[in-house]
């Protein structure tokens, strides 16, 4: 599929989609947003892609909006802003949602709507030199659509003063608070994102969206009697799946299981 504001490809069993507005650091608007929640879609039903990768081209992951679309979206009617709006939420909703792992390659600024982005990936991996802002109450603005999962990323207390305050945020800060996982030296920024890919399609394909699912469904939960028989039945269940069978036999025969990618 072509584009004219990604790049995509997929390579040893990894979907990768670069943002590619590197004149505007790849700042959203309307097209780049369509194509985005065309290229997840496609990603997520490609048999070949183990694992999902959003990344950045130029010096920037995502600055945020475009300001032209910006302008625009001022004279929107409600219900054109309400359908613009939930393009950007569609797309994060189907990066959390999605049965395969997904990574956010941050470098450079990552700022309102890519922080949404960065959140709503499984896995967030920085440059040292990444910088992180919600810059939206600056605008007379709230980050609505991104909050649910840059909140359950920073967690709420953190969220009061970045979203209050949108200040500009270091990447060591950012770690500090969970908003990304670990940090790099740009120069070793792909070579950690490859460590951590190199270990996500070793795992089975079904395994790994059930795994996103028990977090979604048990994190919050008391444990209890019903927490105990459900995540009885559970594995029971995947035990009993050919992927199950598979890896198990393949551990006890010494070779890797059918679904490791060959590298290329």
């Amino acid at each position: 599929m072509n584009y004219t504001t990604l790049e995509t490809e997929i390579r040893n069993g990894v979907a990768y989609v670069w943002l590619n507005r590197p004149d505007l650091r790849n700042a959203m608007n309307d097209v780049l947003i369509g194509e985005l929640n065309d290229a997840i879609a496609r990603a997520i039903a490609d048999k070949a892609a183990r694992a999902i990768v959003i990344g950045g081209r130029g010096t920037a992951f995502c600055a945020g909006g475009d300001l032209a679309w910006m302008k625009r979206a001022r004279e929107m009617t409600p219900e054109e802003a309400r359908k613009d709006s939930g393009n950007l939420a569609r797309a994060m909703r189907m990066l959390y949602d999605s049965p395969k792992p997904t990574l956010a390659r941050v470098h450079g600024p990552a700022f309102a709507g890519g922080m949404g982005l960065v959140t709503a990936c499984d896995i967030a991996i920085a440059s040292s030199q990444a910088k992180f802002c919600l810059s939206e109450v600056k605008l007379g603005l709230i980050p609505s659509m991104i909050s649910p999962f840059v909140i359950r990323a920073m967690g709420e207390p953190n969220a009061r003063r970045y979203f209050l305050t949108g200040e500009v945020f270091d990447a060591a800060e950012a770690l500090r608070i969970g908003l990304v996982h670990d940090l790099a030296q740009p120069e070793a920024l792909d070579a950690k994102v490859d460590a951590i890919l190199g270990h996500l399609v070793q795992g089975g394909p079904v395994a790994l969206g059930e795994c996103k699912r028990l977090i979604r469904d048990i994190s919050g939960r008391p444990i209890d009697d019903s927490v105990t028989e459900e995540t009885s039945l559970r594995i029971a269940r995947v035990r009993a799946s050919d992927e199950a069978q598979e890896g198990i036999a393949a551990f006890f025969e010494k070779r890797k299981p059918n679904w490791v990618p060959t590298a290329k």
